[in-house]
């Protein structure tokens, strides 16, 4: 099946809802994508989700007889908050991104899901095929306890201080500002300091709100980060934190791990998968700003207790290394190619 590897780029439009977002609608790509499958004629088309540019690749590689498999890496509270409807216009929306999922997902020859959670939700009535747990996995070698740091705190001026890092787009559904109202708590016993980085459109409003609590000192707002810096971020940090409350998985949790952090996490989705209560951080009630501050601080207090916490990351983010996610994946191709195969698929990690 080894094949010379390509890529192309098709064209996208932006969305006028959400001007950072772009989409491609299939009259602007479906001809390229028929030019570029019928010149390569791959095995096996893999698709990541089932809006417009994947759906316009499915319904090509149908047309030319290329079995097709997909990954569910969808929560519709990721996509309907963006639209700014009424909570019931949403679930509307959310229904309809459901069911489209399950009549693209008819067609499929395997579909995956990063987590065990992943996988229980994406199973909805009338899609057929079972949906098998494959984690996104990570890659151990660039996110490391080893990693040189040197510079990244003079370049936000990051003091001097027991850091707290959250990372990841700066809206609704990471709840950041659940990590800001804790955080006031959390300096009356500890001598923190919370790094956030990332972009998104609710910056202003979580600058604001450290401003009202009376913390703003204490927050470092990087705005875009590098992979490079985002690297070095993780290793000046003594813990990370993720409020997220729909979370397939979690990549940067991930990183965060492989970066040897513990990690406080909210006790939602598929967040318990990674974080282990006790063992390598803690999980807090969804929301609830005291019990994180709590926890922060029982890890703080305790260097003991957080390098032991750090070293259980390490361990259970082995698992999730990405050469054997990409095993998993290239038997689940040699399938569908219909090649011989001798092993069976080792699904994502439970925990």
């Amino acid at each position: 099946m080894a094949r010379k590897s390509s890529s192309f780029g098709v064209h996208s439009l932006p969305l006028l809802i959400y001007p950072d977002l772009r989409f491609s609608p299939p009259f602007l790509t479906k001809t390229s994508i028929r030019k570029f499958l019928r010149e390569h004629r791959p095995d096996v088309v893999h698709i990541q989700n089932h809006f417009l540019l994947s759906y316009a690749v499915f319904e090509v590689a149908q047309e030319l007889a290329i079995p097709v498999m997909g990954t569910n890496h969808m929560m519709p509270e990721n996509v309907a908050h963006h639209l700014h409807f009424s909570p019931r216009m949403e679930a509307k929306v959310g229904d309809y991104l459901w069911y489209r999922f399950v009549q693209i997902g008819k067609g499929l020859a395997f579909i995956t899901a990063p987590t065990y959670t992943a996988a229980k939700l994406s199973q909805r009535p009338g899609l057929g095929n079972e949906v098998i747990p494959v984690s996104c996995g990570i890659d151990l070698g660039s996110f490391s306890p080893d990693n040189e740091a040197a510079d990244v705190k003079q370049k936000y001026a990051i003091p001097d201080r027991r850091i707290l890092l959250c990372s990841g787009r700066l809206d609704k559904e990471k709840r950041i500002e659940v990590i800001i109202q804790a955080l006031p708590a959390i300096i009356e016993r500890a001598d923190a300091h919370l790094v956030v980085a990332g972009t998104g459109k609710l910056r202003g409003a979580l600058e604001a709100l450290s401003r009202k609590l009376g913390v703003r000192e204490r927050v470092t707002f990087t705005g875009y980060a590098t992979d490079k810096d985002l690297r070095r971020l993780y290793r000046v940090a003594d813990l990370f934190v993720m409020a997220g409350v729909a979370e397939l998985q979690s990549i940067v949790t991930m990183e965060a791990m492989a970066s040897g952090l513990p990690v406080v996490a909210a006790d939602a989705m598929a967040l318990p998968e990674l974080v282990h209560d006790g063992e390598n951080g803690f999980l807090f009630p969804p929301g609830d700003a005291g019990s994180l501050a709590d926890a922060t601080l029982a890890i703080l207090s305790d260097e003991a207790l957080r390098r032991r916490m750090a070293r259980q990351s390490l361990e259970i983010i082995q698992r999730h290394d990405i050469h054997q996610v990409a095993e998993q994946f290239e038997l689940l191709y040699r399938m569908m190619a219909g090649s011989p195969v001798e092993e069976s698929i080792s699904a994502s990690p439970r925990r």
